[in-house]
């Protein structure tokens, strides 16, 4: 919709979030004023309720960059995906979509119903040609830089074909959400040693090294090497890579609370907890599943951003700026020439099967 130089537009469905509306209007303050973010956002929801939002929220100085679109209904947690299509026309999270099909939005962000929001996307904005199925890719801390991982949850059954197309997929995000010229692209097995990992992998492994001159691929890697930061994309399917964001972020939080539970413990501790305060204060800063949140549906013909349920005004505020990051590199039509040559090298005698 918009040149590569102009703000783009963001289609945000402020009805899907646990936090509810309020949360969305806290996200967009703190992208405009914290993240300095220039971007303009169409805010699909329950419009009186948004217009008071609007008016309390301390965006006067933005209001230009804000629209409302009034939708009556919400796709709610607990509906099935193809159901709520069916009886829910009007919900936010398909309005917002069709903004995008309808070239009327660049991006999509949603907190809502991870299903329905996938279902949705991929039959009304369709995948890229060649995909055969999108997949959810998330950055993740590590001792140096940030890294993506892809697929977190949206195809739990992945092929051979799928997982090369996440490869692909995932260095194209990497470039442009973490600005990597060359992304050094890993398939997550459970050894790096030559025929560790079941057929699935083994497989994967020697298709991506068929495509080297596509992609960075340095081989397969366990999982603690994740975190070590040596690799900027690291490849699974949906089912692993979800036990591996879910399990990452509990185990943040554990940490968390064990140090404060620990420091909490007598005098000293306190005393010296006070005097690395700030720190305590930069680790949680990097550490933060707020700070990277937000998973785009990669492999569609538009841009959708998934963000958590219970996504708090930062991490709201974060997947803004991701969804503006991927709309100003314009990924699609880089991935859609990588992947037309992955699959003429690879698959060319198979059809990728498009969605039903």
């Amino acid at each position: 919709m918009t040149g590569s130089a102009a703000p783009c537009t963001i289609a945000v469905d402020v009805m899907g979030g646990d936090l509810g509306p309020s949360e969305f209007i806290r996200g967009l303050l703190y992208a405009s004023e914290e993240l300095k973010l220039e971007a303009n956002y169409i805010l699909i929801g329950k419009e009186r309720l948004l217009e008071r939002l609007l008016k309390v929220g301390k965006l006067e100085k933005y209001l230009d960059t804000i629209q409302v679109h009034n939708a009556t209904e919400v796709v709610d947690m607990n509906d099935k995906p193809v159901a709520a299509m069916r009886s829910k026309k009007d919900a936010s999270m398909f309005q917002a979509i069709k903004l995008v099909k309808d070239g009327k939005a660049d991006a999509v962000v949603s907190c809502g119903n991870t299903g329905a929001l996938m279902a949705a996307g991929t039959i009304r904005l369709r995948p890229l040609e060649g995909v055969e199925r999108p997949a959810l890719g998330t950055i993740i801390p590590t001792k140096k830089t940030p890294c993506v991982v892809i697929d977190v949850g949206a195809n739990p059954e992945s092929n051979v074909q799928n997982l090369v197309h996440n490869a692909i997929l995932g260095s194209n995000y990497a470039r442009s959400a973490l600005s990597l010229k060359s992304p050094r692209v890993g398939l997550l097995t459970i050894g790096t040693e030559d025929g560790k990992g079941n057929s699935l992998i083994n497989e994967t492994h020697h298709k991506l090294q068929q495509i080297d001159n596509i992609i960075n691929y340095v081989g397969p890697v366990e999982g603690f090497q994740i975190f070590e930061g040596d690799i900027d994309v690291i490849v699974c399917d949906g089912f692993v890579g979800n036990v591996l964001l879910k399990s990452s972020e509990a185990v943040f939080k554990f940490v968390g609370k064990t140090m404060r539970d620990e420091l909490r413990r007598n005098v000293k501790r306190m005393l010296g907890a006070a005097l690395a305060k700030s720190a305590f204060s930069d680790m949680r800063t990097r550490l933060s599943p707020d700070n990277h949140a937000g998973a785009p549906l990669l492999g569609l013909k538009g841009n959708i951003l998934k963000s958590h349920g219970s996504s708090n005004y930062v991490a709201i505020a974060t997947a803004l700026r991701i969804a503006s990051e991927i709309v100003r590199h314009d990924m699609l039509d880089a991935i859609r020439s990588e992947i037309d040559q992955a699959n003429k090298r690879l698959f060319e005698d198979s059809e990728p099967a498009q969605p039903e």
